[in-house]
């Protein structure tokens, strides 16, 4: 399948930009879309006209929500874009973008330098090896600093963040930037909505500060690359006899081996730099073919490799987002890692094993479509018709089985009780939760089996609150929701064991099980484990499976409150069986009865989830907010001066923070703002405790 020879894989990006909450993503992009000619006005976030805030409720909010797509085209080069979401409790849509991802711009406001988002995105990328360029912007704001930010990546994220361009001015004195590459300034004309500037020579005053940021930059980009000797020595020896075609392919190398963090500047709302950014996307960032890091597993042989990404080679796709699309129904996202596909093709869901038909092929812009015949390895686009396939699934050629790594994903920390208005509601809700359970694999649809609500959870209250006015929007349903609620966890803090029989005599055939168990604590965070230790056929091999679903089904609801175990290690170590009366649901129920009991036996406990939650407040009303922390059962972890404000890091049970926001307007008049994350379980204090299992 040819791929058309206007568009080699070398000349593609696959690219996201990412950032905190308010850092400018959105605006950045609706820029490059500008700049590149894919749109012909641009979009503001403040009055709900970014292209890539297609959702009523991001327009509303002037927040992100969900990641979306879009293509274009600079210097001859294809650049696919993805506009991940900077609030918290949309990190899933970060998660699965960055997974797909072969470079990433991180944008940082130049006032604020790295905040607590900023962090946990550079940690995503760190965990999936995704080569970054940080992007200084803001440069226009009142207390803007380069430097500072640039200190800030160096300290909080441990980035090896070395400034490629020099500013020139700074807050309204901002006029645009010296590269350090050519050595040249770049001035911008205000009247060009920043479209033009002058190349011109290095303000005086700047000079001497440009050639010792252009040496620092050399001598790392020296370090990077130890390999190549020319380079090494030319920067020794000559360094201005270096071309910016050299410069940029030790940039790039360092970029590419994830070593080398280059920081650009500007400000996007005022237009200016943003052509140089897309210019350090071209030169830099990785293409599909650089990227050789990403594991497989042949699965007719069970041996990983790393799969390349060659158009000759068979099929292979990973499934990383499901949307609902009110014109043409469900619509899979796929990055394709290996070969290519056209419309009409049957393929293997081999997550599943399952055969599945691609009807329709789209390129995304936004939520607009552009029909496709076919499509190529590294290509980025939505495909129709595939029914059981959900996020994390990996695609493949029918007689080319292969597995892709798979994506993991948190647990939701909140959840709340969700009951339809009338009969007719009822059907549209269950058909509105299924939708949106597939779309997003943090938000989870549970029932409570003693009072028969159903219960929804998910990453925060507004993760919830976003949920529950898209079923009102999207899917008409009126439904009435109960207060959040914490998602405890629970689980044990001694070994035990239970001996458990399940007899039952009806008349005619009986059921009959015995099951034995030892249960301990795992390690924190490596989750549950159920092993067979079962020798002589005392429970015959064909019942085993049984048990062991038996005993995840009883994980699902504890022995002290019914919430969910986590970290427990359980063993199958005995149990007996009758030639007529056992079967695969006795045994089953058996080991549902003997794992409570066995819990039971160990000490249970009930553990809460622990919030990071960052406050930035004047210092005049920091006292108040670090009392009220205190009285919330809060720790605080430290704290940063920044410019007249404090920045205070702490650590809050989720229970106690629930109407947090007015509480701090209160205290602040309105001044201070957080962000607060998840980021550890923790045991609760056993006062609390008996409050939780009373209910």
């Amino acid at each position: 399948m040819p791929r058309p020879k206007n568009e080699q894989l070398k000349d593609l990006r696959n690219i996201g930009i990412m950032a905190h909450i308010d850092a400018g993503k959105t605006t950045t992009t609706e820029r490059i879309l500008y700049y590149s000619g894919r749109l012909h006005r641009m979009g503001e976030v403040h009055d709900g006209g970014a292209t890539m805030d297609w959702m009523e409720q991001e327009q509303e909010r002037g927040i992100t929500i969900t990641s979306a797509a879009t293509r274009v085209s600079w210097n001859d080069t294809t650049i696919n874009i993805i506009d991940t979401p900077g609030h918290v409790d949309f990190t899933i849509e970060v998660e699965r973008s960055l997974r797909v991802l072969d470079g990433s711009v991180a944008v940082f406001c130049a006032v604020s330098g790295v905040e607590p988002q900023s962090e946990t995105v550079w940690r995503q990328a760190d965990r999936y090896g995704v080569p970054r360029i940080a992007f200084c912007n803001k440069m226009d704001r009142t207390g803007a600093d380069f430097f500072a930010t640039v200190q800030s990546m160096r300290d909080k994220l441990h980035a090896n963040a070395i400034p490629v361009q020099c500013p020139i001015g700074a807050e309204g004195d901002f006029v645009g930037m010296v590269d350090l590459v050519t050595m040249k300034a770049c001035i911008f004309k205000d009247e060009t909505l920043g479209a033009e500037w002058i190349e011109e020579d290095i303000p005086a005053d700047l000079l001497e500060k440009c050639q010792e940021m252009r040496s620092e930059l050399l001598d790392e980009l020296a370090t990077v690359d130890e390999e190549d000797e020319d380079f090494m020595m030319k920067v020794l020896d000559d360094p201005d006899s270096l071309t910016a075609d050299e410069i940029h392919a030790a940039i790039r190398k360092g970029v590419i081996n994830n070593k080398f963090n280059p920081v650009l500047c500007g400000s996007a709302f005022k237009n200016k730099g943003v052509q140089q950014l897309l210019n350090a996307i071209v030169h830099w960032m990785p293409s599909p073919l650089d990227r050789t890091n990403v594991k497989a597993i042949d699965l007719k042989t069970d041996e990983e490799f790393d799969i390349q990404p060659d158009d000759d080679e068979p099929f292979a796709a990973l499934a990383f987002k499901i949307m609902s699309d009110p014109y043409i129904g469900r619509l899979t996202y796929i990055r394709i890692y290996r070969g290519g596909v056209n419309k009409g093709a049957t393929v293997l869901n081999t997550t599943k094993d399952h055969k599945e038909r691609i009807s329709r092929i789209v390129r995304m812009h936004a939520n607009k479509r552009e029909d496709m015949d076919e499509v190529y390895s590294g290509d980025i686009v939505a495909v129709v018709g595939l029914k059981r396939t959900t996020t994390g699934d990996t695609l493949s050629a029918l007689d080319t089985p292969v597995l892709l790594e798979k994506m993991e994903f948190p647990e939701p920390v909140i959840s709340m009780a969700i009951e339809p208005n009338s009969k007719a509601d009822r059907e549209k809700l269950s058909t509105a939760l299924q939708s949106l359970s597939e779309e997003d694999p943090t938000f989870r649809v549970t029932s409570n089996e003693e009072t028969g609500q159903t219960i929804i959870a998910g990453m925060g209250e507004l993760h919830l609150e976003i949920l529950r006015d898209r079923m009102i929007r999207e899917f008409k349903v009126e439904a009435n929701v109960g207060k959040p609620q914490v998602a405890y966890k629970e689980t044990i803090t001694t070994s035990g064991s239970s001996k458990t029989k399940f007899v039952k005599q009806t008349g005619g055939r009986g059921q009959y099980a015995h099951v034995e168990l030892e249960i301990k604590p795992n390690e924190v965070g490596k989750g549950n484990e159920v092993a067979s230790k079962i020798v002589g056929g005392v429970i015959p091999k064909e019942y085993i499976p049984a048990v062991i679903k038996g005993i995840n089904e009883g994980l699902t609801r504890g022995a002290l409150a019914g919430y969910s175990l986590v970290d427990v290690c359980v063993e199958i170590v005995f149990g007996s069986f009758h030639e007529v009366d056992s079967n695969e649901m006795a045994f089953k129920i058996c080991g549902s009865m003997s794992i409570i009991e066995a819990v039971k036996n160990s000490k249970p406990v009930i553990l809460e989830p622990i919030m990071k939650v960052v406050v930035t407040t004047p210092e005049a009303n920091m006292g108040d907010i670090i009392g009220d922390i205190n009285r919330r059962r809060g720790r605080i972890l430290g704290q940063e001066n920044l410019k007249g404000s404090v920045i205070i890091n702490s650590e809050v049970p989720l229970s106690e923070m629930f109407g947090y926001s007015t509480t701090l307007r209160s205290l602040s008049s309105g001044r201070a703002a957080y962000t607060m994350e998840p980021d550890h379980f923790e045991r609760v204090p056993s006062k609390i405790q008996e409050e939780i299992i009373k209910g």
